[in-house]
């Protein structure tokens, strides 16, 4: 199983991500599980996770979270901000997909 994680400011607008990318992932049957939060609570996921997005506004953290989770072998990506925009869960689960089969 894929474990995702969005984090962005209070988690949400990643919220309503995650929730368009689980039913996706339904609807593909995917062996994913997927969660949003704020970005404050992104090391209590730390040993949970495969994938860290963080919302295009975060991008800059970018190379804090990959060092601060390097240990936990999580991959840290930002989200594509034009998919952010539209919410389309279907993108950012196949960029988060792509990500996770790429490190492999």
């Amino acid at each position: 199983m894929l474990r995702i994680l969005l984090a962005c400011g209070i988690g949400a607008s990643t919220g309503f991500m995650a929730a368009n990318m689980r039913k996706v992932a339904k609807k593909q049957k995917l062996d994913v599980e997927i969660h949003a939060v704020s970005k404050s609570q992104v090391m209590e996921y730390a040993d949970k996770i495969d994938v860290l997005l963080l919302g295009p506004h975060f991008s800059s953290e970018v190379p804090k979270y990959r060092e601060e989770l390097k240990n936990n072998n999580v991959i840290v990506s930002s989200i594509n901000p034009e998919y952010y925009a539209s919410l389309d869960g279907e993108k950012i689960l196949e960029a988060a997909l792509n990500l996770a089969k790429n490190k492999k």
